[in-house]
């Protein structure tokens, strides 16, 4: 086993909640998300919640120019590799529920997608909700905010945060098998 499954692991044994899966995202999972990216803007991709660097690999293979990747880690190993592993994408070390304060410095107030790992389920409704508006601050309306999910349902209450949301994929080779939802904000329609 390489070091980075081993220190996921070890990271998940620490404090399951925080992590929210025994094992890193498979190489299916992540490019199933990738693929969601839209492939004709210019404008960055922000990343939530970068692990072992599974979903960053797939987005680069996708074609994101490290330039346009911007990935947030709070868990201060998992940043380590992460930089180590990708030292010509922006890796932050910060809470996602802190997107806003965490990009104001880099000047940074627009993506064209956000991509997150992030275990949604496991965290409270407050810090999932403000994850969730803090990101799609930074997109325009019907820009894509992409999140996995081992549940059944929406990791997102969609009516509540005022977004649609679809599952656009479903990854058996995954551990566990897991569903990849595609939200966003409804553009705004003539009265």
């Amino acid at each position: 086993m390489s070091s980075a499954p081993i220190l996921f692991l070890k990271r998940w044994l620490k404090d399951p909640l925080k992590i929210g899966a025994i094992a890193p995202s498979s190489r299916e999972l992540a490019a199933a998300m990738a693929r969601l990216v839209p492939a004709d803007s210019q404008d960055l991709v922000i990343e939530l919640g970068g692990g072992t660097g599974v979903i960053t690999q797939a987005l680069l293979e996708a074609g994101i120019a490290p330039a346009r990747l911007v990935v947030v880690e709070r868990d201060e190993a998992l940043h380590d590799l992460l930089v180590r592993r990708f030292p010509e994408v922006r890796i932050l070390l910060g809470d996602a529920a802190d997107l806003a304060s965490l990009l104001r410095p880099l000047g940074i107030t627009r993506a064209c997608a956000v991509v997150s790992g992030l275990p949604l389920l496991a965290m409270r409704d407050s810090v999932r909700d403000r994850i969730v508006e803090e990101s799609f601050a930074l997109l325009e309306p019907g820009a894509p905010f992409i999140q996995f999910t081992y549940g059944l349902a929406s990791p997102i209450p969609r009516r509540k945060l005022g977004v649609q949301g679809e599952v656009k994929s479903r990854v058996l080779n995954n551990l566990p098998p897991a569903s990849v939802w595609l939200y966003h904000r409804p553009t705004a329609t003539a009265a």
